[in-house]
């Protein structure tokens, strides 16, 4: 039985992950790592700005101080003005909604820049004091740390939350909580949802 929805952010409710694998093409490839936009979501995709830091170390030495914290901002300005919301995703928060299941969003984005996707979308209404980014928990996805944490400010179980998913990082944290998990990106071995709109007939068909 479903009785909370989880949702992802990036690629599941925020078209933004264009944008952003855009910048850190950019950022990346000026600290001597050429990537373009497909090459920076191949790598880093799902991934939190912490867990970023070792690959890219791996690759270029130390980054600079706060480097973090520079992409980030330069992330948030850009999405503030052009993120757009995924197919779909508006009529799947109303749909939940309507069956009066509640709801929480849950991304390795960084607080500040989430909370202002959710503002600029329209999506903060449907979900309250729950919404939860990498910074508000021990460990950032793949660990189960996220929707755990959802699940219990849902007041639900996790068995019974129902995670909305477009990557390997997110979808294995769904699983290490111990929730039912579908991915909006077919051969995750996870439950496919091709319709984000049909999301909670799609999960209890």
């Amino acid at each position: 039985m479903i009785r909370a929805v989880l949702f992802d952010c990036d690629g599941v409710l925020a078209d933004s992950e264009g944008i952003a694998n855009r910048i850190v093409a950019e950022e990346v490839s000026a600290l001597g790592w050429p990537l373009d936009a497909h090459g920076a979501q191949s790598v880093f995709l799902g991934l939190s700005l912490p867990d970023m830091r070792p690959l890219i170390e791996g690759r270029v030495g130390p980054l600079p101080a706060r480097w973090e914290e520079r992409l980030s901002q330069r992330i948030e300005h850009e999405l503030a003005t052009s993120v757009q919301p995924m197919p779909g995703a508006a009529l799947a928060l109303h749909s939940v909604a309507e069956a009066g299941l509640p709801m929480a969003v849950c991304s390795n984005s960084g607080r500040a820049e989430l909370a202002m996707k959710m503002r600029v979308l329209g999506f903060d209404q449907f979900f309250g004091s729950r919404i939860f980014s990498y910074q508000d928990v021990p460990r950032p996805k793949p660990a189960p740390d996220l929707y755990l944490v959802a699940a219990a400010a849902c007041g639900v179980a996790p068995a019974d939350c129902l995670v909305v998913e477009d990557s390997a990082t997110g979808i294995a944290a769904g699983l290490a909580a111990g929730c039912q998990v579908v991915s909006l990106v077919a051969g995750l071995g996870v439950q496919h949802c091709d319709d984000l709109a049909r999301l909670l007939a799609h999960a209890q068909a």
